[in-house]
Parts: C-alpha cells; sequence; structure tokens
C-alpha cells in the first residue's frame, strides 16, 4: 500500500494557529463510517451522537514544558533540546536543534546554569541522550525554564500555555498534546456523564512518533516509535462490562484508539489493566478489537494519523470528509476542528 494514497491538497490558511476561545465552539464534523454520510455540527452537540451505556475514553497525559533553550559551555552556540521521553531517572530521550553541534560529551547549559545536560549518546533516528544536572525539582526548574513544544506547523505564540493541555491532563509525561481532547470542557464532561454516558481515562504518553514524517514509499515499511501506556484496574473493569452490556467504545483521539488496541489486541478482546510500550501501527486492513467509535481531528497529509482514520473509516470515506472539509474551510491539526467517526 503506497503512502501517496492518503495524500489530499490541504490550503495553508486552513491550518489552525490558535486555539479558539471557547473550547468546545470548534466545528464537528460527524462520518458515518459505513455509509460516508456527512453531518456538520458544533463540538459541544457530540452528546447527541453519544447514548446512555456507551463509553468515552480519554488519555490523561499532561504535556510537559519540553522545549528547552540553552547554550554550549564550551564556544556559547545556541542549542534548543526538546524532551521526548524519560529513559531512567535524569536521562532523557531529546530532539537537538541543530543537532550536529551536538556531540557525545557536549555539556549544554539552561538558565544561566540552573539546568545542565551531558549528551551521554546518540539514537538512530538523530536523536541524543542526555543526563540532566540540577539541584532542586526537575519537574519545577522545567516548568520555569521550558516552552511548550507546539507543532512546527504552528507559527503563533501561544498566549496561554493551558491551551495546549486538556482540561483533565494530569499525568506528566509527553512531549505533545493528545489534541483530540482540546475540544472538551469541564460542563461538556459533566453533561456527557449525565446523560448516561460512561468517562473513563487511560495514559499515553505521546513520544517522537508524533514529530516522525512517514519516509519510505510503503506503508507496510514504516516503524512506528514505542509509546508509554498505563491502564488502571477500574477502567479495564468498566471497558469491559460496557462491551459485555452492548455499549460502544468511542475514544477520543489516536492515542487513546492505540491504547485500547494495544491491550484489546494482546488479550483476546478483553482489557486488562498494567503498562507497558506500545508500537501498534495501524492502517486500512486493520481489525478493530476495542473501539467503535472516534473522536479525533483533522490531521496531516499521508500521515499515521490519517492512515488510522482511515483503518476505521475506509480510506474512499476519509478523503472524502478531508475533501469536503477543505471545500467548508474547517479548520486543520491541533487547535482545528474535530471529527467523530461513529
Amino acid at each position: 500500500m503506497k503512502v501517496d494514497m492518503f495524500d489530499f491538497d490541504l490550503p495553508e490558511e486552513l491550518i489552525a494557529q490558535t486555539p479558539l476561545k471557547n473550547r468546545s465552539s470548534s466545528r464537528l464534523m460527524v462520518l458515518n463510517k459505513l455509509t460516508g454520510e456527512i453531518k456538520h455540527e458544533t463540538f459541544s452537540k457530540l452528546i447527541d451522537y453519544l447514548n446512555p451505556g456507551d463509553c468515552l475514553v480519554l488519555n490523561d497525559t499532561k504535556v510537559l514544558p519540553a522545549r528547552l533553550f540553552g547554550i554550549k559551555t564550551d564556544t556559547g552556540a545556541k542549542v534548543e533540546v526538546l524532551l521526548l521521553k524519560q529513559v531512567h531517572g535524569d536521562c532523557w530521550e531529546t530532539l537537538v536543534k541543530p543537532a550536529k553541534r551536538v556531540k557525545t560529551g557536549t555539556v549544554i547549559s539552561f538558565g544561566d546554569g540552573q539546568l545542565k545536560a551531558v549528551c551521554t549518546g546518540t539514537e538512530e533516528h538523530g536523536g541524543r541522550l542526555f543526563e540532566f544536572q540540577y539541584e532542586g525539582i526537575f519537574y519545577e526548574i522545567l516548568d520555569a525554564l521550558g516552552k511548550m513544544p507546539l507543532p512546527p506547523y504552528i507559527k503563533e505564540q501561544l498566549e496561554d500555555q493551558d491551551r495546549y493541555q486538556t482540561v483533565y491532563a494530569r499525568e506528566r509525561g509527553s512531549a505533545a498534546a493528545p489534541t483530540a481532547g482540546l475540544h472538551f470542557t469541564n460542563e461538556l464532561l459533566e453533561n456527557i456523564k449525565e446523560k448516561g454516558v460512561h468517562v473513563t481515562f487511560i495514559t499515553l504518553h505521546v513520544g517522537l512518533g508524533t514529530f516522525r514524517p512517514v519516509s519510505v514509499d510503503s506503508v507496510e515499511d514504516h516503524d512506528m516509535h514505542a509509546e508509554f501506556y498505563r491502564m488502571s484496574e477500574e477502567t479495564a473493569d468498566l471497558l469491559n462490562k460496557v462491551k459485555k452490556d452492548g455499549g460502544r467504545i468511542i475514544s477520543v483521539g489516536t492515542t487513546s484508539t492505540r491504547t485500547l488496541e494495544t491491550i484489546a489486541g494482546a488479550n483476546d478482546g478483553l482489557f486488562i489493566a498494567g503498562s507497558g510500550w506500545t508500537d501498534i501501527f495501524i492502517y486500512p486492513g486493520y481489525t478493530f478489537q476495542a473501539v467503535d467509535g472516534l473522536v479525533t481531528n483533522f490531521h496531516l497529509p499521508m500521515s499515521t494519523l490519517i492512515m488510522l482514520v482511515s483503518a476505521l473509516a475506509g480510506r474512499e470515506h476519509i478523503l472524502h470528509a478531508y475533501e469536503t472539509a477543505v471545500q467548508e474551510k474547517y479548520r486543520f491539526f491541533s487547535f482545528g476542528d474535530a471529527m467523530l467517526i461513529i
């Protein structure tokens, strides 16, 4: 299967640069995954498409202010470091710009020496491993020195850093937001619960895979980067009960989808509490075992994310929906509008 089968024309002006003032006032395209029928709503109307007994599954990961700006201690050259994942203790996997300036043994200073990092190795994908040195609590220093790691297609500065967090973010560890969840307000979630819809949480820390383009010609040749996930006993029990009672599992975001499918796929369709690493790659031809519906944003052309939604709704239906979204001037990507596939 060729990667360019998932290409589409996207005018640059449709890439959302800033979030809307009201999270749930974004537009919502509702796509019937069987027929391809499309409806146009606002996100607050999502509740109308959920039934009592259904379960909404959200990713409660919290984005780290993971973009750091420092200088090499030997030359004073400026370096940008993006934290991707904690390997162990104070050792982190990172992306560095410009990478060619940073070799094993390089020392980088941040915040006038408040935080230092020693490069301890290089990765196959071009990333760097750093051992951080500091006094105090690492995450407090990161809060003081770090910036939100907005995607490269967003050129505007973010006035309120919390707008790149979901309202339910609580588990620190992501290098990017699970952006489908940015549309939810606490009020909307309460209304959904009052309707009799279950709301539960899993954790998947978004890592390097979000930043990696597909650089091969054939979909099957792409390797996904592993990301850490966790599911609690409470969530596993609830999801098994929902399935048994005939309710639908609606995942919020591709990250939630990948976590649910990883766990169900390893356990004959059942949900088992636990944690681990997933490099699952979902593309057309995949048989879903966990997810019945999906709340998601509009994704980049030829990305693993558009391949995932195509696996759920069919490539033709998705490409037609995206063509419609362009015609109707939907806003795309992280701060853009949403789609419900059901």
